[in-house]
């Protein structure tokens, strides 16, 4: 960690208003974009720092009062339960000494504070169904408990992070200034994005025309967001960075790309890619649980499409990628961005497959 950034650590801690004395300092490794500790203290109620990325995110302050925003209004729907039972449920956060939720260093970086969530698991992929539907009704009750919450008074941390015109259009300029190498080895992707264009296109029409509405949404709703109990039961759903106005579809979406894929995402063998139809079932079942009465009929009967268009959106952003010489995500060899979005066009294939299966499945969930 390097003597000079535990000082620092042990200085932003100490920031903060949590009347605890430090014990010591773990590194979590987890998570791609900040930096985040596990604070231990003598009074054995543990902390997590975490610094936010100033490179990913442009408005800290905003985006951490988002995250606050939200953790008050869900900690306000559980008023019977002690503080301690509180915080395993709903992420919690702690005000630094002058007031505020964000703390920025000596050294301009940003921090926040939350409570540590003890007993608890998450999971990387899913290995079982109990799970897939426990995700389900964790993600569900999230935008069911923030259903009364207005949007409008949430930041866009990452303006048009789902737009689809904004990501076809990113596209194109990628597509105009890419190497002919690199158009060669895309070609056949390049091909596939324009044949599916225009039904990707259907739910951000509804959205723009006003038939389906803007509400709170998690958007990073990957199954390592959800933690569980020890017997597997969903517990909070965790990383609210990225809460922010959008459409239930993105959410509903995001969770079953990760999900419902028999293969992780970087799999250059696309015969092991193919999309997981009862483990859809079982997020599905648990999702609509929990928001059967928040959701409007034409939500409801377009949760297939969002699933579709998720995966579409981020075959889309690693091409996009791909086309512009890698610069936005990690890479760990040139085609790597490239089989990223050939893998998610392959699971478009799995799922367009099984298509009327999915639909059977979702409508016979819808009505019971």
């Amino acid at each position: 960690m390097g003597m000079r950034n535990e000082e620092n650590i042990v200085a932003v801690f100490g920031a903060f208003n949590h009347q605890a004395t430090l014990r010591c300092i773990q590194e979590f490794s987890s998570g791609h974009i900040n930096d985040t500790y596990l604070i231990e203290t003598e009074q054995k109620r543990d902390f997590v720092l975490q610094r936010i990325n100033g490179e990913v995110f442009k408005n800290i302050p905003a985006l951490v009062e988002n995250k606050v925003k939200i953790s008050k209004h869900l900690l306000s729907k559980l008023p019977e339960m002690t503080d301690s039972e509180k915080y395993r449920r709903v992420l919690s956060f702690v005000p630094s000494v002058n007031g505020s939720y964000h703390l920025r260093d000596v050294n301009g970086q940003y921090w926040n504070l939350s409570y540590y969530i003890p007993e608890s698991n998450s999971f990387d992929t899913v290995t079982e169904k109990e799970v897939a539907y426990e995700g389900g009704k964790l993600f569900g009750d999230f935008i069911n408990q923030t259903s009364d919450f207005d949007a409008s008074e949430l930041v866009e941390v990452i303006p048009d992070f789902h737009d689809m015109n904004c990501r076809l259009v990113q596209f194109e300029n990628a597509k105009e200034k890419a190497s002919q190498e690199r158009l060669k080895k895309a070609r056949t992707c390049i091909e596939r994005i324009y044949e599916l264009k225009e039904e990707m296109l259907t739910l951000q029409n509804l959205k723009d025309k006003g038939k389906i509405p803007v509400r709170v949404t998690h958007n990073d709703t990957k199954i390592s967001n959800a933690l569980f109990d020890i017997k597997n039961k969903g517990l909070c759903v965790i990383d609210t960075d990225t809460v922010m106005p959008g459409i239930v579809h993105n959410d509903f979406g995001d969770a079953i790309r990760t999900i419902c894929n028999t293969a992780e995402e970087d799999e250059k063998d696309l015969s092991l890619v193919s999309f997981n139809v009862p483990y859809y079932k079982a997020y599905f079942k648990g999702f609509l649980e929990e928001l059967r009465f928040s959701l409007s009929p034409l939500e409801k009967e377009h949760l297939p499409l969002g699933a579709k268009t998720i995966i579409y959106i981020m075959a889309l952003r690693f091409l996009t990628d791909y086309l512009n010489g890698n610069v936005y995500y990690k890479t760990n060899y040139i085609d790597h961005n490239l089989n990223r979005s050939k893998n998610q066009l392959k699971l478009i294939d799995s799922f367009e497959e099984q298509y009327d299966q999915i639909l059977e499945i979702s409508s016979d969930i819808i009505k019971l």
